[in-house]
C-alpha cells in the first residue's frame, strides 16, 4: 500500500529543501532535511543544486543583478552527507561575460563531503536548431507507476511527483532486464524550474538494478550535469541508461526533456554497483 502522502497544497518540499544562508565572504549555511534522502543519506541530486545555488549566488555578489543560469556543474562526491547542517564555502575562479566559473566545496562537520565546479552564465532562449532526443509521451502514461507503490526511493517519490515507465521499472517485478530506465518528474506544489531539471539528472533509481541481484545503495562518484534549457511548465521526461558495468563501476547517462520536447538537462556520472560479482 502506498504510503500516505504528507504534503499539502501549502507544501513546496523542493524550494524547502535547497534554502541557502548567506554567511559572508563567499560562504552559505544550508540544512539538508530529511524529505529528499536516499535511505539515511542526503539525495545525490538535491546536493548538485545546492551547490549550483552557492555558485550562482557568488557569481550574483560579485556582479549584482546577473540573475545568472547554472550552465555546468561537476561534483565529486567524497563522503556521503547525513541530514542536518552543512556548510558551503567559494572561491571565484572566473567572472566573464559569457561563463563564470566557482569552485565550491561542502563540508559537514568539518569533513570535506563534496567538491565541485559550477559554470554560470545565460541559458539560450533562441530555439533548438537540432536534437535526438528520448521519444516518450509529455506525460505519464495511464500505467505508470508511482515507485511509492513498490517500496523504491520512498524518500524522494514522497517530496516529488515521480512516476515510471512501467516496461523498463523490471527490477520492482523481480524481473531482469537491460540497465535503461524511464520515467517523468515535476515538484509539489511549485513550478518545474531549471534547478529542478538539474535535480532529475540524479532522480531515476539506478539503472542497474534491472540487472538482477542485489538492490542497494549505488554511491556516486562523480557527477557532472549540463543545462540546456529553461523547462517549459509540466513533467519532465527522464531517460537514465548505462553503457558498461565493469568490476565495481558502473556509468550512467540521464537525458531529462521538458513538456515542450526540449533538451533541458544532460547528466553522466560515474557511480559503485551494489551488484554481486
Amino acid at each position: 500500500m502506498r504510503p500516505t502522502a504528507t504534503t499539502t497544497d501549502a507544501d513546496r518540499p523542493f524550494r524547502d529543501a535547497i534554502g541557502l544562508t548567506p554567511r559572508g565572504d563567499g560562504r552559505f549555511a544550508a540544512e539538508l532535511g530529511t524529505r529528499f534522502t536516499v535511505g539515511t543519506k542526503a539525495h545525490g541530486g538535491l546536493l548538485m543544486v545546492l551547490l549550483a545555488r552557492a555558485g550562482l549566488a557568488r557569481v550574483d555578489t560579485e556582479r549584482p543583478g546577473a540573475a545568472p543560469d547554472p550552465l555546468v556543474i561537476a561534483a565529486d562526491y567524497l563522503r556521503a552527507p547525513d541530514p542536518g547542517p552543512v556548510e558551503l564555502d567559494t572561491e571565484l575562479l572566473k567572472l566573464g561575460r559569457t561563463a563564470s566559473v566557482v569552485a565550491v566545496r561542502m563540508r559537514q562537520d568539518g569533513r570535506l563531503v563534496l567538491a565541485a565546479t559550477v559554470t554560470a552564465g545565460r541559458l539560450p532562449d533562441d530555439g533548438v536548431r537540432w536534437s535526438d532526443l528520448p521519444e516518450m509521451p509529455a506525460e505519464p502514461t495511464p500505467d505508470a507507476i508511482d515507485p511509492r507503490d513498490s517500496g523504491v526511493a520512498l524518500g524522494v517519490a514522497g517530496a516529488c511527483e515521480l512516476r515510471y515507465d512501467t516496461p523498463t521499472f523490471a527490477f520492482a517485478r523481480g524481473e531482469k532486464a537491460p540497465p535503461l530506465l524511464r520515467g517523468w518528474a515535476r515538484p509539489r506544489g511549485e513550478p518545474t524550474d531549471v534547478l529542478f531539471a538539474l535535480l532529475s539528472g540524479d532522480i531515476m533509481a539506478p539503472t542497474v538494478f534491472n540487472l538482477g541481484g542485489r538492490v542497494g545503495w549505488a554511491p556516486t562518484v562523480q557527477l557532472t550535469a549540463l543545462l540546456r534549457e529553461r523547462p517549459a511548465p509540466g513533467w519532465l521526461r527522464i531517460e537514465a541508461r548505462t553503457r558498461a558495468v565493469a568490476g565495481d563501476w558502473f556509468d550512467e547517462d540521464v537525458t531529462v526533456v521538458d513538456s515542450a520536447g526540449r533538451l533541458v538537462c544532460q547528466a553522466r556520472q560515474l557511480a559503485l554497483s551494489p551488484l554481486a560479482p
